[in-house]
C-alpha cells in the first residue's frame, strides 16, 4: 500500500498545479477515479472534482476532501529526489499525498469489499492555497451544506494531528501611493517604497500576545519604476493570524489604524482586504475526535488535537462538524526541499480507513 500511495502522490505532484491553474491536475484525478470505477463523477464551475462511493444505507453522507493546489508556480522544477525512506519534491507532502489519500482510501474499501451505511464523497478541490480563499471548500459547503456526518479533510504531512480548530486569517494588499519624480531633481518628496518600508517597521514593531497565539507575516512586497525614479507605487501582502478571533478582531483594528495614521499631504495608503478565513471548533469531547484518536491509537501513534489554517477553516466557522487528518510525516512544507516519509504511508492509509469505517457509528 506504501509503494502504491507513494507512486500516485508522485504521478499527482509532477503536474504544476499553482492556485488558480489546477486545471490539468483535477483532468489527471478525474481520469483516475474513472478508471477505478466510479461513474458518479464530476467537476463543478470552480474545479473542484467530485466522485461519490454510493453506500449500502440511507445514512448521512460523509465529505472526504484533499485540495489539488500547490504554492508553486507552473515553471517550478518538480524533480524528485529519492532517499532511504524519503521522497523530495515541490508539493509532494503539501498536498499530492493528501490527494492520493482519496485513492488509498477507494482501494482499500474495494480490497476489503466494504459497504458503508451512507454516501461516501471523494473530492479533489481547488484554491486551499495562498489568495484561493478557500474557493473550493466553499462550494463544496454549499453544495452539501449541513447533510453530511463530517466534513473530513486530508493534509498530506499531518499524520498523528488532528486538527479540530481553525485559526481566523485576515489577507491585506497594502498600496502606498505618491506622487513620484526623478531620483535627483525631485529628491526629498516623498518615495512609495521609502514609505512603505517605515510601515512595515511599524509593523515589525507591533507586540502579538504569546497566548493566544497570534502572528503577522508580510510576505510580498514589491514597487517602483526604476533605480532612479522615487517610486509612485508600492505594495505589500501582510497576513494575520490568531487562535482566539477577538484577538484577530483586535489586531485588525490596530493595523488599519496604523495605516491610516500614515496618510499625509501627497502619500496615501489603500488597505485592500484579499483574504479572509473565519475561524471555528469542534470540540475537543466531539464522539468524531474521540473516534479519531482512536483509529491513530490502533496504529501505534500518539494522538495530537491541534489548530491550523486549513480548507476545515469553512465548515468549522459554519459549525458543520469537520476535522483535518494526515498520511504521513514530512517537513520542508513549501519549499524547493518539501519531502515525505515513506514508512508511516501504511499506517496514515489504515488509520484513514479504519476512521471512515467508523465514523457513521462515532
Amino acid at each position: 500500500m506504501k509503494e502504491t500511495l507513494a507512486d500516485i502522490a508522485i504521478q499527482i505532484q509532477q503536474i504544476p498545479a499553482p492556485t488558480f491553474d489546477e486545471t490539468r491536475r483535477a483532468q489527471f484525478v478525474l481520469e483516475m477515479f474513472r478508471q477505478n470505477g466510479l461513474s458518479q463523477l464530476e467537476m463543478d464551475s470552480v474545479g473542484n472534482v467530485l466522485a461519490c462511493i454510493p453506500g449500502a444505507g440511507t445514512d448521512s453522507p460523509i465529505v472526504v476532501s484533499a485540495h489539488l493546489d500547490t504554492v508553486f508556480p507552473a515553471e517550478t522544477d518538480l524533480a524528485i529526489r529519492r532517499e532511504p525512506g524519503r521522497i523530495y519534491g515541490p508539493g509532494i507532502g503539501d498536498n499530492s499525498t493528501g490527494v492520493a489519500g482519496l485513492f488509498g482510501l477507494l482501494g482499500m474499501l474495494k480490497e476489503r469489499n466494504i459497504s458503508l451505511p451512507g454516501d461516501l464523497w471523494l473530492a479533489a478541490n481547488t484554491c486551499e492555497e495562498g489568495l484561493g480563499d478557500l474557493i473550493g471548500m466553499k462550494a463544496i459547503c454549499e453544495r452539501f451544506g449541513s447533510a453530511p456526518r463530517l466534513y473530513l479533510v486530508l493534509e498530506g504531512m499531518a499524520l498523528g494531528h488532528i486538527y479540530h480548530r481553525a485559526i481566523g486569517v485576515r489577507r491585506y494588499k497594502i498600496t502606498c501611493h505618491t506622487r513620484g519624480g526623478h531620483s535627483w531633481t525631485d529628491y526629498g518628496n516623498p518615495s512609495a517604497i521609502h514609505e512603505l518600508a517605515r510601515l512595515v517597521t511599524a509593523l515589525g514593531g507591533l507586540t502579538l500576545p504569546v497566548s493566544p497565539r497570534t502572528s503577522l507575516n508580510v510576505g510580498r512586497i514589491a514597487g517602483g519604476t526604476s533605480v532612479n525614479t522615487l517610486a509612485a507605487e508600492a505594495w505589500l501582502e501582510l497576513d494575520l493570524r490568531s487562535e482566539n478571533e477577538s484577538t484577530l478582531r483586535e489586531l485588525i483594528q490596530r493595523i488599519e489604524s496604523l495605516v491610516e495614521s500614515n496618510n499625509r499631504p501627497g502619500v496615501w495608503f489603500e488597505l485592500q482586504v484579499i483574504g479572509q478565513r473565519p475561524a471555528g471548533e469542534l470540540d475537543r469531547n466531539h464522539p468524531l475526535v474521540r473516534h479519531a484518536k482512536n483509529c491513530l491509537s490502533a496504529q501505534g501513534i500518539e494522538p495530537t488535537l491541534t489548530q491550523g489554517s486549513t480548507d476545515a477553516n469553512i465548515p468549522l466557522s459554519l459549525g458543520y462538524p469537520s476535522l483535518v487528518l494526515g498520511l504521513t510525516t514530512g517537513g520542508g512544507a513549501h519549499t524547493l526541499d518539501e519531502y515525505i516519509e515513506t514508512g508511516p504511508l501504511e499506517q496514515g492509509a489504515q488509520q484513514l480507513v479504519s476512521f471512515i469505517c467508523g465514523a457513521w457509528q462515532a
